[in-house]
């Protein structure tokens, strides 16, 4: 395949947009109402009016809190070079108070070229953070702190907001405080001194609505005119894309996408398996349908469709005993069950109790079933209490995935 197909540079610019975390953000940058915008306006103004001002960033994981901040950071970066400097902690690593404001000062010697004390006290790093803060206002540069996990900061004495939230009440320092958190009530976390200094502005992130998949995707995959891929082609992809997506049934697999997750990391996980046919060199319906079924791919399902009919047996039996409601029953239990099966449907599929065992062994290693703990190690295996772990939709999907599976067993699980 020549340097010089088309198809083949619009894979490349397609994988060089999808391997930039934040290209697909830069969406909701042209319009005021997004939260883009917002948070950009609000540090923005903190910079330009030396001001100081603290805003959290709420909302569910996988919305894109943190890659938006780094978006605006990115720009204000550029913008405003030699004005903004940057100290970013997570809760998960720096929610102690004092390994938090070391981690701060830390950073700020870094960045100021100063020399970092490991031995420091709390109010030493403190006093440090003040003084900086100051120099800092002094100079018109403005100090963003991003905390991130803020809900974690904010359990404890909370030490370390009040410092650095009382430090922001003086009129020479200049700083904004950003907290992010998955927590939609983190400032309900705070206590009433460190509430007084907070600003109280918030941001909601939400998942997109399948409404804004579609722009996403149309983001994602629409050729640029000004690029080196040939007129020609780019009107050609663009307009068949424009199309396929305005079929209902891409439309009804967009749906499907945005119902069971609707997060950004899943969308770039879709768009990224949804190659094109390099023969034909443009997207299909079929494209779409094999990248939904890939991000949809269940390891459970895939495993039940390399079981064997003895190993279907046994999780069928078990289902059963699971419907009548037995909260504990063993490998015995199962094989009573099994032979009860077999005269009740007059079966012909006969396994010896020895090769039943070493089914169910396997099925406890590829962990479609389990023991119900881990006592009793001395407890033979045919007595030790077992679970189910696949639910009764997948193993009714699992039957009729495996080609293997005899009729009689969806017969028998559509019973119950």
């Amino acid at each position: 395949m020549g340097s010089d197909n088309p198809a083949e540079k619009a894979l490349i610019l397609h994988r060089t947009r999808l391997s930039n975390p934040n290209f697909i953000f830069t969406h909701f940058s042209n319009s005021p109402d997004t939260n883009y915008s917002k948070l950009k306006f609000i540090i923005s103004s903190s910079v330009t009016e030396a001001c100081n001002n603290s805003v959290l960033l709420l909302g569910p994981r996988g919305c894109g809190k943190a890659a938006v901040l780094e978006l605006v950071l990115d720009d204000l970066l550029k913008e405003y070079p030699d004005m903004i400097t940057t100290i970013k902690l997570n809760g998960l690593l720096h929610s102690d108070d004092k390994c938090a404001l070391k981690e701060i000062a830390r950073q700020l010697c870094a960045e100021h070229q100063l020399s970092f004390s490991k031995v420091a006290s709390f109010d030493d790093n403190n006093q440090f953070m003040i003084d900086i803060l100051r120099e800092c206002g002094l100079a018109h540069k403005t100090v963003i702190f991003v905390l991130d996990e803020f809900d974690l900061f904010a359990q404890g004495k909370q030490r370390l907001l009040y410092s650095l939230l009382d430090a922001m009440q003086s009129v020479s320092s200049q700083a904004v405080v950003v907290g992010i958190s998955c927590r939609l009530d983190a400032d309900q976390l705070l206590e009433k001194r460190v509430r007084s200094r907070f600003s109280h502005r918030k941001l909601l992130f939400l998942p997109p609505s399948a409404e804004d998949l579609q722009g996403l995707i149309k983001h994602m995959l629409l050729l640029p005119t000004d690029s080196s891929i040939s007129d020609d082609y780019t009107t050609e992809f663009n307009a068949r894309l424009l199309k396929l997506l305005e079929d209902g049934r891409c439309k009804d697999i967009i749906d499907t996408l945005s119902t069971s997750d609707s997060t950004f990391n899943h969308l770039i996980r879709f768009i990224a398996v949804c190659h094109m046919d390099m023969n034909l060199g443009f997207l299909t319906l079929e494209n779409f349908k094999a990248a939904l079924t890939g991000v949809q791919r269940q390891p459970k399902l895939e495993c039940l469709k390399d079981c064997s009919i003895l190993e279907l047996y046994i999780l069928v039996c078990m289902m059963r005993l699971e419907f009548r409601e037995q909260e504990s029953y063993n490998f015995n239990t199962m094989m009573k069950e099994y032979s009860s099966i077999r005269d009740s449907f007059k079966t012909c599929d006969y396994y010896a109790r020895n090769v039943c065992l070493r089914a169910f062994e396997h099925l406890l290693q590829r962990e479609l079933i389990s023991l119900v703990d881990s006592r009793g190690h001395t407890q033979s295996l045919e007595f030790h209490p077992v679970k189910l772990l696949v639910s009764a939709p997948e193993l009714h999907l699992g039957l009729k995935s495996n080609r293997c599976c005899p009729a009689i067993l969806q017969k028998i699980i559509d019973r119950g």
